[in-house]
C-alpha cells in the first residue's frame, strides 16, 4: 500500500491519493485532522473532550522518508504523521 501520487485539493479540504494498486481515495481535510495520532490528539480523545474540525484545511504536506506524510493544518496542528498503512485505513474506512 504505497501511494502513487498524493495531491492537496484547490480548495485545501481534502486529501486525493491514488495507491499503487490503482484505487484512488479523496479523504476530507476534517476526517484526517480528527484521526490525527498525535500524542495531544490522543489525550484530548482520552480525557473526553470533543472537538470540531469542520472548518480544518490542509495547508501542507510533506513527507517522512519513504513510510509516512506530515500533515500541516489550517488550525495549527502539525504534529500528525501518517504513515501510509494508517492513511489507506483511514480512506477504507471512510463511510
Amino acid at each position: 500500500m504505497i501511494p502513487l501520487k498524493i495531491r492537496i485539493n484547490a480548495e485545501r479540504r481534502s486529501l486525493a491519493i491514488t495507491w499503487d494498486d490503482g484505487n484512488v481515495s479523496l479523504i476530507p481535510a476534517s476526517r484526517l485532522r480528527a484521526l490525527s495520532r498525535a500524542a495531544h490528539h490522543i489525550r484530548s480523545s482520552i480525557d473526553g473532550r470533543k472537538h470540531s474540525f469542520d472548518d480544518v484545511t490542509v495547508t501542507s504536506a510533506e513527507t517522512i522518508g519513504s513510510y509516512a506524510i506530515r500533515l500541516v493544518f489550517s488550525d495549527g496542528h502539525d504534529r500528525g504523521i501518517y504513515p501510509w498503512r494508517y492513511l489507506r485505513e483511514i480512506a477504507d474506512t471512510q463511510a
